[in-house]
Order: C-alpha cells, then structure tokens, then sequence
C-alpha cells in the first residue's frame, strides 16, 4: 500500500533528515521524493511504501502531526488511492 506525506512549512535544518528517520524507524520505505525552496517555504512530497510497515496508518499520521508541531510545519499523509483522486482532472 502507498500513500503520500506532504510536508509545508519555513525552511530550517534537518527537516528531511527527521522525516525520513521516522520513516526508517517503522520500516516504511520512500519510493518517490520531491522537494523543493519556494521563497523561502519549504515545499516536500515523498510516495512512500507502507506495505512493510510496522504501525497503521492512523498511527502514523497521529505521530507525524506531532512531529510537525515540533518543528512547525504541516504534515500530512494520505493513502495514494485518496491523493489521486481528488488530484484527477
């Protein structure tokens, strides 16, 4: 199962680095990464495999919302499925 995790917040240190050792640590593999500056606001969006996961999804968005508090920016998740479709034309 893939889902999407969007990050959106102020620049700063270590923002990919804590995501992605929180990916890690639950065995939850990045397929896909994109991120980028925009004026100063950082913008990243990773496809990620939960198949091999350790915790469920609500799991995981709870623990990443708190993640996000701590370093004051947005993080959500969805399953792929759900971002396709309200992204479809």
């Amino acid at each position: 199962m893939n889902a999407i995790i969007t990050v959106v917040g102020t620049d700063h240190v270590g923002i990919i680095a804590r995501v992605s050792a929180f990916l890690a640590e639950r065995n939850i593999n990045i397929e896909d990464i994109s991120q980028t500056i925009l004026k100063g606001n950082f913008v990243m969006v990773m496809m990620v495999d939960l198949s091999q996961g350790s915790v469920s999804l609500e799991k995981i968005k709870e623990e990443l919302d708190e993640i996000g508090k701590t370093m004051k920016v947005s993080i959500s998740i969805m399953h792929e499925q759900v971002f396709s479709a309200m992204h479809r034309i």
